[in-house]
Order: C-alpha cells, then sequence, then structure tokens
C-alpha cells in the first residue's frame, strides 16, 4: 500500500472507489497474508468513513411538505427503519 493510501479519501467517491479495489483484491486470493491484513485494515476504515459521510448527508436532507395553509415547510428527513 502507498502512502496516499493511509490518509482520509477527499471526498466519498474516491474513498467508495478505493473500498471497491481493496474487495477486489481480497477477493483475488493473491495477497499476501500481512499485504490482506493492512488491505482489510483500511478496508474498515474506509467503510467507517464512508458510512460516516451518508449518514451526514441523511442528516441534511430535509423534504418540503405541504402544510394546512398550503405552504410548504422543510422538514427533516426521517428514513424509515427496516
Amino acid at each position: 500500500m502507498n502512502e496516499a493510501q493511509n490518509q482520509d479519501p477527499v471526498s466519498f467517491e474516491a474513498a467508495l472507489k478505493e473500498l471497491e479495489a481493496i474487495v477486489k483484491q481480497l477477493e483475488s486470493g493473491e495477497a499476501k497474508l500481512e499485504e490482506a491484513l493492512q488491505l482489510f485494515e483500511r478496508g474498515i476504515k474506509l467503510s467507517r468513513y464512508c458510512s460516516q459521510k451518508l449518514e451526514e448527508a441523511e442528516k441534511k436532507i430535509e423534504l418540503l411538505v405541504k402544510d394546512t395553509q398550503g405552504d410548504y415547510k422543510p422538514v427533516p428527513f426521517e428514513p424509515e427503519k427496516s
């Protein structure tokens, strides 16, 4: 792994792209044990980073709902629990 892979990614998209590459490397089975462990640790870090970014975005999303007077007002987005 290079030095850049040890830093936080600049964007959600970059993190997701790197995470996908790590998954492919691990699935190939070609990495030696030490490298596979480093890739796995980096993958976990990226997964947490992506999850955090998604939670932050979710908190920012607001739905516009029409009230009883016919005016639109912002309402926080609440995802359905499954």
